[in-house]
């Protein structure tokens, strides 16, 4: 009789966990919801006529290319010769900084690290803080240093710290540059003093730069700083991006300067939450520079809004998922942008269309995409987010199927 019974359970077994994983083979079919949210009434108002001039590419810019983006979404809004090879002066530093920042986030340094000069790094020439070989200052001070005066020598001495040589960070600088798809961009130094070779687009310091903006925030602290001081105060520092005292939002970013490049800014600006970059490279002087990235800034923040994204109150919160002895599986939303980008007097209906599975398939990893947010002003696209899974969900197991049971039979 023992082994009658025992043989029923363990076919029980056999056909339960069968059952489990035939259940879960099928995938539902799709479930899509759509919320839609009329516009703003502040954004639907006359677009001026700055917008003609843009789109037929007649603003007054005194630069030999320009670029205005939005960092977000990485949508451009306004270029000129953005594909045309140059030199980029200092701007080269921020890859330098972007570096530097992933090897604070990776644990490799703290702003307390204590930077060695070197002989190389004494002998950089350009704007500096006049470093002496074995001086030391903390990371932290680096980065002022070359945020706010634009110092060679302190850019130098960072990339030896970080790169072991300033060869071997260039390295690192041009793989990095190649995996972020600045597919026209070589560098040959890390501080920006014309080398033969050593050339960037506007559009690839556009995407360097909205890179740094969506991953390394703590930088504007740093390109925001107007005036400071080292050496115990025995060594000023002037911030050489004038617009922080000039234009309303200014959050910073980048300027460069060499007889090469001629006068470049990568400005970054944020007005009512919209956030703007503007490119400006090879102007002739300094206020030109200023004056075109000026009339970018101007023209996008008169011509765009960031527009809240709508709700979506219906939205599911979890997703049921066959085939494992997890019934279901939060869902996590946070990829969906909290704005989209919409010219202003667009008079399109804004909505977001969720597209979702009824059921999951084991097994279910964390963070693994299983739909997606679709945004629209009217049938025209705007912008798509993930949406992902926020839990492991694993495939239901024989032991796994026999633990049930038994925990079934005993809950009986």
């Amino acid at each position: 009789m023992e082994r009658r019974n025992l043989a029923l359970l363990c076919a029980g077994v056999l056909c339960f966990w069968l059952f489990a994983l035939a259940f879960g083979s099928a995938q539902g079919a799709g479930l899509r919801a759509v919320i839609a949210e009329k516009p703003d009434p502040a954004v639907l108002v006359s677009a001026p006529a700055m917008e003609t001039a843009a789109a037929s590419g007649s603003l007054a810019l005194n630069c030999r290319a320009a670029v205005l983006i939005e960092p977000e979404s990485g949508r451009v809004l306004y270029e000129k010769s953005p594909d045309e090879k140059m030199p980029i002066a200092s701007i080269t530093k921020l890859m330098t900084l972007l570096l530097t920042f992933e090897a604070i986030h990776g644990g490799k340094l703290t702003l307390d690290t204590l930077v060695p000069v070197s002989e190389h790094a004494y002998h950089m020439g350009g704007s500096q803080i006049w470093l002496e070989p074995g001086e030391q200052f903390t990371l932290d001070e680096m980065l002022r240093a070359i945020c706010v005066s634009s110092a060679n020598d302190a850019a130098v001495a960072v990339a030896e710290l970080v790169g072991g040589s300033e060869p071997a960070f260039v390295e690192q600088m041009n793989a990095r540059a190649a995996e972020l798809g600045m597919t026209n961009t070589a560098f040959r130094n890390a501080c920006g003093l014309d080398t033969e070779g050593h050339l960037s687009t506007a559009r690839d310091v556009a995407v360097l730069s909205c890179y740094i903006l969506n991953t390394c925030p703590e930088l504007l602290h740093y390109t925001g700083i107007w005036t400071d001081s080292l050496r115990n105060g025995q060594t000023q520092l002037v911030n050489t991006n004038k617009l922080l005292k000039r234009y309303s939002g200014i959050t910073g970013l980048k300027t460069g300067t060499t007889s090469g490049a001629g006068v470049c800014i990568s400005a970054s600006a944020v007005r009512d939450g919209l956030i703007l970059i503007a490119v400006i490279l090879g102007s002739p002087s300094s206020a030109d520079r200023f004056n075109a990235a000026t009339t970018l800034l101007d023209y996008g923040f008169a011509n765009y809004a960031a527009v809240p994204l709508p709700e979506l109150p219906d939205r599911p919160l979890e997703l049921a998922v066959k085939g494992s002895a997890e019934q279901s599986v939060p869902l996590d939303y946070s990829a969906l942008p909290k704005t989209v980008l919409m010219e202003k007097g667009a008079a399109a209906e804004l909505r977001t269309e969720l597209t979702l599975p009824e059921t999951l398939e084991a097994p279910v990893e964390q963070g693994q995409t299983v739909g997606k947010a679709s945004v629209y002003a009217g049938e025209t696209l705007l912008s798509e987010a993930e949406v992902r899974s926020a839990a492991d969900a694993p495939l239901l197991t024989f032991g796994g199927a026999l633990e049930l049971l038994w925990q079934s039979l005993l809950g009986a």
